[in-house]
């Protein structure tokens, strides 16, 4: 469970520019389901899942995942808990140019500790899962869209996270492979793992596996629906 209470985050406060994106958020999300936020842009659904993963931190509330309170860690503890527990896919992907596909997705496993021989293995596991095994090697920049997208999800699990969490997964992705990538989650969640997605695309929103929608507006919940 991932409980959240009373959650407000603030931008630039005491400044003349101060900024409320979240007020007061309670909510609980039960794991291994599919949530959906949605809403506008500046609804505050982006913020609110870089809390939850320990990203930023909330100017005032508390967030427990799995019992443990992760507000008020030291850095050193959030860091570890991003690197084990989460999963992150950003709208633009963030990989790094000039290097291979199967490089990117090591990236994140770096500070584990881990054997390289061991990390590569997993690696190109997660490739061939995604039907990107042939694509290992060549430099991401070279990659199409839902190729890069691809690479950026394998990246998401090379430490096994429980909780995956998407920012606008779809906003750069044709049908196809907006279908694609949700069924994809489908298969994540049939794994045992958490997905949370921020996403204004109804496609999404609307997908008969999502478990629940959370709709914001103005920092606020305003609506929630269970999944079809």
């Amino acid at each position: 469970m991932i409980e959240l209470s009373r959650i407000t985050k603030i931008f630039n406060m005491g400044k003349a520019n101060a900024f409320t994106a979240l007020r007061g958020i309670d909510l609980r999300i039960d794991m291994g389901r599919i949530t959906v936020f949605k809403g506008p842009s500046g609804s505050g659904k982006t913020t609110l899942l870089s809390i939850i993963g320990c990203m930023s931190r909330p100017t005032s509330g508390r967030i427990m995942v799995d019992n443990r309170e992760t507000t008020s860690l030291p850095e050193r503890f959030a860091a570890r808990i991003r690197r084990d527990t989460f999963g992150f896919i950003f709208q633009n992907y963030n990989l790094i140019r000039g290097i291979s596909a199967l490089e990117n997705i090591m990236i994140p496993a770096y500070p584990t500790g881990r054997k390289h021989a061991a990390v590569k293995r997993r690696a190109q596991e997660l490739l061939r899962r995604l039907n990107m095994e042939s694509k290992a090697d060549k430099r991401v920049e070279r990659l199409s869209g839902g190729e890069q997208q691809r690479v950026a999800i394998s990246r998401a699990l090379i430490n096994d996270p429980s909780i995956i969490i998407a920012d606008e997964p779809t906003a750069h992705l044709d049908t196809d492979l907006s279908w694609q990538f949700m069924e994809i989650m489908m298969g994540l969640k049939k794994d045992g793992k958490t997905i949370l997605i921020a996403s204004h695309d109804p496609l999404v929103s609307g997908y008969a596996g999502v478990d629940r929608g959370v709709g914001l507006r103005d920092g606020e919940i305003v609506e929630e629906r269970a999944g079809q």
